[in-house]
């Protein structure tokens, strides 16, 4: 079969041709950089016993992938506004691709941490170019619908990562999960060159270059804060970083207010309804990350699903985010986004008021109603507030627009999985120490299982191990005074192993509706900002109606 190129096309009324299919190829895109991270949730506990790696370093494995990509996302966004849209997309497919390879040969955690980063600079490439293609392909009547299935796809993969990765851990190792994205990325780019059209800004203008690295400077070390203060404590790293995060940020706005053609315009923060917008992905993206990160550890360690079990389990998530999106594209165009972004915030907040039941008799049918409707909610938010950013900048920044977008959604989700998660890990501690005040196992073991919920089931484990080593003992002795001294004592170790196992499932049940709570008040209190800061539907977008008066929509960029 003979590949045709793609050519640009000239500036036109008439669409592109091949929008629809080049949406796939986006889409596609999008698919890797999420399943990525929801991946990873189920090979985790492999990971950590095949490379033997402390919390820290489990930590880092995840979040080595976040700092990059999220850091990077601005400057790389308007590199390919000026020069490629496609090209970064290529360039993000072949990084992305190259660093799964890296993160399958890998055999520590240095080199995994290092595989997760490059692909971490792979999705900073990716995100951003995926959105403005997306919005540079499509006339704007179109534009929301084209947005409704990118999003959906980030539903369908919150759920696809888990049961793939899962599918392949049952005869294959931790390492196989980075290769789920390769054969992904590799029918993306070629596909990239037939069915995406070219793609930049009409204008020629210098870069700010210093702007897009003062935006590195501060996004990152604000992620880095993020992470290592929750999770290690505010020691010096932590305040540092949190410092330079601050006179980074200041440094920026004051930089980006006095140039002339700035990275990021940043007085459209200054319009409610793209201020707003932004408020509700971050928020929105807190609660679902931080969800999903402790609803995945509850199915596999308390209820005790394997990896693809906790996938399957979590497919109702996946179908809903599609209902939602379906709903919101017939709601939004007849309510405004007002009313449809409010309502999905609420139904967020409700999935996590629902979570707040959760004890140590929960079943997972007690999960399915609080994943439908948080992903009936995401669904409902997402893409108007997508919608709204991208629509708030001109066709020459619309890399800089997905960036921001893609910014606020990498911002809430750290925040979600650092500030929740470590949440989740203060109530389970505390939890567990009162289930186990009194006991009698050894103080050592009863410290080693407060440091997560499976460290917990594998102190649990090793005492019922023991016990079982002294019960054969115990059959095996000829004394009989021995065999019933080493018969009591197996006893009391089993006895105790299933105290602990108990005391696990139930402190960590209840650490999960704590956190829910909090969770639930976060994104409550969000609902009404986001409420109040939105606009209704007569006011438009900033700058995108003047902008269009100036370039005419295209079929696709130049």
């Amino acid at each position: 079969m003979r590949l045709v190129m793609t050519e640009p096309v000239e500036r036109t009324d008439r669409p592109y041709a091949r929008r629809w299919w080049a949406l796939l190829v986006l889409c596609l895109s999008l698919l890797i950089i999420v399943m990525a991270n929801t991946a990873l949730t189920v090979a985790a506990p492999d990971m950590t016993r095949d490379l033997g790696l402390s919390s820290a370093d489990l930590q880092w494995v995840i979040d080595g992938y976040t700092v990059p990509y999220a850091a990077l996302m601005l400057l790389l966004g308007a590199i390919g506004d000026k020069y490629s849209r496609r090209g970064a997309l290529v360039l993000g497919l072949v990084v992305f691709g190259g660093g799964a390879v890296f993160g399958y040969l890998a055999d520590s955690a240095a080199t995994v941490i290092a595989a997760r980063a490059v692909m971490g600079v792979g999705a900073a490439l990716i995100m951003p170019a995926t959105l403005s293609l997306l919005a540079a392909t499509f006339p704007r009547a179109e534009r929301a619908k084209a947005i409704t299935l990118w999003t959906a796809t980030a539903g369908l993969a919150i759920a696809a990562g888990p049961v793939v990765a899962g599918a392949l851990l049952r005869n294959h190792g931790w390492s196989s999960t980075f290769l789920i994205n390769v054969p992904i990325a590799a029918v993306a780019l070629v596909a990239a060159f037939v069915l995406v059209p070219p793609s930049r800004a009409g204008h020629h203008d210098r870069i700010d270059y210093v702007g897009g690295l003062l935006s590195v400077v501060w996004i990152g070390a604000l992620i880095y804060m993020i992470i290592e203060g929750p999770h290690f404590g505010w020691g010096v790293k932590a305040v540092t970083a949190a410092v330079v995060a601050g006179v980074g940020l200041a440094a920026f706005v004051l930089w980006e207010l006095r140039h002339p053609r700035p990275v990021l315009d940043v007085r459209r923060f200054a319009h409610r309804r793209f201020a707003g917008s932004n408020l509700a992905v971050a928020l929105f993206f807190l609660a679902v990350f931080g969800a999903f990160y402790y609803l995945t550890q509850h199915l596999q360690f308390v209820l005790g699903y394997d990896a693809l079990g906790t996938g399957l389990r979590m497919l109702p998530l996946a179908g809903a985010v599609f209902a939602g999106s379906a709903l919101t594209g017939y709601l939004t165009p007849r309510v405004g986004m007002r009313l449809t972004v409010t309502a999905g915030m609420v139904g967020g907040t409700a999935a996590l008021a629902l979570l707040t039941r959760v004890d140590a008799g929960s079943s997972y049918g007690d999960f399915v109603a609080p994943l439908v409707i948080l992903g009936l909610a995401i669904g409902l938010a997402l893409s108007p507030c997508t919608d709204a950013i991208m629509g708030a900048f001109p066709e020459s920044e619309l890399g800089v627009g997905g960036a921001v977008n893609d910014t606020s959604l990498e911002l809430g989700g750290s925040l979600g999985i650092a500030v929740l998660g470590s949440l989740l890990s203060t109530s389970y501690a505390h939890h567990l120490s009162g289930a186990t005040a009194g006991s009698t196992l050894p103080p050592s073991a009863l410290s080693t299982a407060q440091d997560s919920v499976g460290a917990g089931y594998q102190v649990a484990w090793g005492i019922g191990a023991k016990a079982r080593r002294l019960a054969e003992q115990a059959a095996g002795a000829g004394d009989p005074q021995q065999a019933a001294q080493l018969k009591a004592q197996a006893g009391q170790l089993a006895q105790g192993a299933r105290q602990m196992k108990d005391a696990v499932g139930s402190a960590f049940s209840d650490a999960v509706a704590h956190t829910s709570l909090v969770g639930a008040v976060v994104l409550g209190v969000g609902t009404l900002l986001v409420a109040l800061l939105l606009p209704g539907r007569e006011a438009p977008a900033p700058d995108a109606a003047a902008e269009e008066e100036r370039e005419p929509a295209l079929g696709a960029a130049r």
